[in-house]
């Protein structure tokens, strides 16, 4: 089955809601708004569509930690549609977001990107603390900056660094 890919751009609409599953697995949910605006009968209208966004492991974390409720932020990610029942009985179904990438619309903002420590061979990890960085001014690498041998290599990059 193929997958639904998308990519949204829009403003967060509340905190970052970080919890753990009972394997020690971080998961954080998001809310963002997009908003659209066009022209009809010569009148500008606005609409908002608005889209719960969850992002799993080391990119809930981070994104947790480095972003805001009023931040613009771009998301990537796969629609997934799942199925529950309310207390009163009701059978409802909702649409959302697994994201495979958060990170901040530098449209009209400045960021600063600061490495986390990989814990993993998924190219995550928040050791250092999230977005404030390991505190290593090597990016992150142990030994200088260089891939150590003892680490797998990135699934995607190999011992290749992403930027």
């Amino acid at each position: 089955m193929a997958d639904s890919n998308v990519t949204i751009t829009g403003t967060l609409t509340r905190d970052p809601e970080l919890r753990f599953t009972q394997g020690g697995r971080g998961v954080a949910t998001l809310g963002v708004a997009v908003n659209y605006r066009f022209q009809r009968n010569n009148e500008w209208v606005e609409e908002a569509s608005f889209f719960n966004v969850t992002a799993w492991s080391s990119l809930g974390e981070n994104a947790a930690a480095s972003l805001t409720k009023g931040m613009r932020v771009v998301v990537t990610g796969r629609l997934q549609q799942r199925s529950y029942e309310t207390q009163q009985g009701e059978k409802r179904s909702v649409v959302e977001i697994i994201a495979d990438e958060i990170g901040p619309s530098l449209r009209w903002a400045t960021a600063q990107v600061e490495r986390t420590t990989r814990s993993d061979a998924t190219g995550g990890g928040s050791q250092g603390g999230g977005s404030q960085g390991g505190g290593n001014p090597s990016g992150g690498q142990p030994n200088g900056g260089q891939p150590s041998s003892s680490r797998a290599p990135d699934p995607v990059y190999g011992d290749e660094e992403p930027f």
